[in-house]
């Protein structure tokens, strides 16, 4: 029997896109909200490669200066505020909507990575992180002389 790795961001990204599809189905678009289940979210998009991860995380209509991102252990930090932005108009009616609040996005690292050598880079609102990963200890063969 072959064995088959377990691609665990694909998973538990395709379970919650149909989570959210149920809750849409039940719910409605906008009644999330109303009964409190509606939390924004970064969205993220992790790639791995031999030598790092990478994330980036849509980050739409927020200032760098209000994004913090850290690493705790093996979990990944993203967290910030985003401002409300709320106008109505007069006779022909117009309206606007913005979201507001705090945000905090904790993602689980697969693999050990070097926090001293991550870089983000913050760019038309897509942060993109780059985690080197800690170079595996390579194993050490010593010959042992038989007497």
């Amino acid at each position: 029997m072959d064995m088959v790795p377990w691609k665990s961001f694909g998973e538990i990204s395709r379970l919650r896109r149909e989570m959210d599809d149920l809750f849409t189905r039940i719910f409605g678009e906008t009644s999330l909200s109303k009964i409190g289940l509606a939390k924004w979210q970064p969205l993220v998009d992790i790639s791995e490669t031999d030598t790092h991860l990478v994330v980036k995380a849509e980050l739409p209509g927020i200032d760098v200066k209000e994004v913090d991102v850290s690493i705790t252990g093996d979990q990944l930090t993203i967290k910030g505020e985003k401002q409300e932005e709320k106008e109505e108009k007069g006779e022909n009616r117009y309206r606007s909507e913005r979201y507001y609040g705090s945000y905090q996005r904790v993602i689980d690292l697969p693999t050990r990575v070097e926090e001293d050598k991550t870089e983000a880079t913050f760019n038309k609102g897509i942060l993109t992180i780059t985690l080197p990963k800690v170079e595996k200890v390579k194993r050490k063969q010593v010959k042992i002389k038989v007497k």
